[in-house]
């Protein structure tokens, strides 16, 4: 066995986004560490999200921080900044997506359980506080990451990356082989 050089690479991940048959976006309500921030761009980019909106007291993905973190991937990503998460709901939704939140709630489904094979925007929220409970309440579904170990939470970032991956799991299983 030996790792894929630079063209086997990109030939994979063709091959993979060929089978993306939905959009996926992000909206981070009052996620404050730009490190965080620039984790969840990478991951986004990787992952093809199409849209990152930024609502709140949310770091600036355009932040030297985020920047960092993110190491050059923000130039494939497209975002909007607003001003509270009402108005940002309601441009995704306008946008076409639904919005499914991200948070260890009462009411909340194993995120695996979602029907996501369809244009799905994930919320993630702040890092103490998570979701707000009017973003909750704005939200078309919530699911979370069932977890089995000591640690009750994960950190935004991977919460994040477990998201976008599920969503994309989700659309390539349905998928027809090559």
């Amino acid at each position: 066995m030996r790792q894929l050089g630079g063209t086997e690479l990109k030939r994979l991940h063709r091959s993979w986004r060929r089978k993306d048959s939905f959009r996926l976006a992000l909206l981070l309500e009052d996620v404050q560490s730009p490190f965080n921030v620039g984790s969840i761009m990478r991951t986004a980019a990787a992952l093809s999200v199409s849209e990152l909106y930024v609502v709140g007291r949310t770091a600036a993905p355009n932040s030297p921080k985020a920047q960092k973190t993110a190491l050059g991937t923000g130039r494939y990503l497209t975002w909007s900044t607003h001003e509270d998460i009402a108005a940002a709901v309601g441009v995704v939704r306008a946008d076409g997506y639904l919005v499914v939140g991200l948070e260890l709630a009462d009411e909340a489904e194993p995120l695996a359980s979602l029907n996501l094979r369809r244009d799905v925007c994930i919320v993630l929220g702040n890092e103490d506080r998570g979701l707000s409970s009017t973003c909750l309440n704005l939200c078309d579904a919530v699911g979370y990451v069932p977890q089995t170990g000591r640690v009750g939470s994960l950190n935004v970032a991977a919460a994040a990356a477990v998201a976008c991956y599920e969503v994309r799991r989700q659309g390539w299983a349905d998928a027809p082989a090559e």
